[in-house]
């Protein structure tokens, strides 16, 4: 039977990634002070007193109707679908927000477990400032810093207390393969395409996908691991911290990788950095499949 599943949600930047970071020990998610800064959920392993879960990091939901606002609000919606428990995560420093409302309405109609938890309460003054939140209706908040740890154990506990007899059990026996190329030649849409799902964020604007986002599904008997990857760009065109970090997490995905998928696109032809980006897969000793995209 398949593991628990924990969704991570809220509103922008109350501290999700630090939060998923912390549990999993192992910077998968990206962080900055900024919101909007994850897009897809994202998946990972953790475990605590001996119960294995996957945990999923989301967006932060919001109102704004733009493209990719409405786009991380669904990608949101799939994760709570797919949870068995799910962590509301709020921001003691700003207080209970009207947006914080909404949230906690959307997941009352979910009829799942819902845990209550409060960021940013790096003090004890902090924690005590977090009464507000009852008011919410979902239980006991729970105050905890993603910052310092603080917490996060008390969080889990809870957690774990909601799974009751669900199995923990299954070893990854899938064969991992990544989906890499440069910015905006189609690798999100080539993955929703191979899962036939809307798994990740498609959009004409480059730079959409920040992380590498993982997804494990079954064709004729035989199990799969598909890693969507950030675009590549030249070192020299990378001028922002969190796309330094997407790039380097897509070559991490690389290095984890069986093969590689190195997507092309046919409007555009061969350019100079296709041929850098199979260089990392090439350095990484592994085999590439080129797959030429947009051959309309």
């Amino acid at each position: 039977m398949s593991l628990p599943i924990v969704a991570l949600v809220g509103r922008p930047n109350v501290g999700k990634s630090t939060i998923f970071n912390r549990i999993i020990n192992s910077r998968v998610a990206i962080v900055e002070d900024k919101a909007g800064v994850t897009r897809d959920r994202i998946y990972a392993r953790a475990e605590w007193m001996g119960h294995e879960f996957i945990l999923i990091d989301t967006g932060g939901i919001t109102l704004d109707s733009g493209e990719i606002e409405e786009q991380i609000k669904a990608q949101a919606e799939i994760a709570i679908d797919e949870a068995d428990v799910i962590v509301m995560l709020g921001d003691v420093t700003q207080h209970m927000t009207n947006m914080d409302e909404t949230i906690a309405k959307m997941l009352y109609r979910t009829k799942k477990p819902v845990i209550l938890a409060v960021n940013k309460a790096d003090n004890p003054e902090q924690r005590t400032d977090i009464y507000d939140f009852y008011s919410l209706g979902l239980g006991d908040p729970i105050p905890v810093s993603g910052s310092h740890g603080t917490g996060v154990g008390d969080l889990l506990d809870a957690i774990v207390g909601e799974f009751g007899d669900k199995a923990n059990q299954h070893e990854d026996d899938s064969i991992r393969f990544s989906v890499i190329g440069r910015p905006n030649v189609g690798k999100s849409s080539l993955v929703n395409a191979i899962l036939g799902e809307q798994r990740v964020i498609v959009s004409n604007i480059e730079g959409t996908t920040r992380d590498a986002i993982d997804t494990t599904f079954t064709n004729n008997g035989q199990k799969y691991t598909i890693v969507d990857t950030a675009g590549i760009r030249r070192r020299g065109k990378v001028y922002e911290k969190t796309e330094k970090y997407s790039v380097l997490r897509a070559i991490s995905a690389i290095e984890e990788s069986d093969i590689t998928l190195l997507v092309l696109d046919a409007s555009t032809g061969i350019r100079e950095q296709d041929k850098h980006v199979a260089g990392y897969a090439h350095d990484a000793g592994r085999g590439v499949i080129i797959v030429v995209n947009k051959w309309d």
